[in-house]
């Protein structure tokens, strides 16, 4: 199976990722949703360390994944995610709790893994 490049954008930075041939619908789907959910909480204003808020989305994605998966059938392809919208009351205290849970583990050591 061959593969390719493509470039890509999230959160205004351009990336080179490697996709397998026909798999491109499903990779720019999912960059669509890492951008939103990494602009999200970018718009909210309380981070700006690109690699916090890299972590909080992917922690907030495998969230709901999780979700999904003990509630639904997942469809076969991702869509596009939808344009951002203002965090609700309890994405905001939601986002405060992940963001403790992530001083403090950096707090031990400075590093995640």
């Amino acid at each position: 199976m061959s593969s390719k490049q493509l470039e890509v954008q999230i959160m205004g930075q351009s990336y080179l990722l490697g996709c397998p041939e026909g798999g491109e619908p499903q990779l720019l789907a999912a960059v669509s949703k890492v951008d939103a959910a990494m602009c999200k909480i970018r718009d909210a204003g309380k981070i700006k360390a690109r690699d916090r808020i890299a972590v909080l989305a992917a922690l907030n994605l495998a969230f709901d994944a999780n979700a999904s998966a003990n509630t639904e059938v997942l469809p076969n392809t991702l869509s596009p995610a939808a344009p951002p919208a203002p965090l609700s009351d309890t994405d905001s205290e939601r986002l405060n709790q992940l963001l403790q849970r992530l001083d403090q583990t950096l707090g031990r050591d400075g590093q995640l893994i």
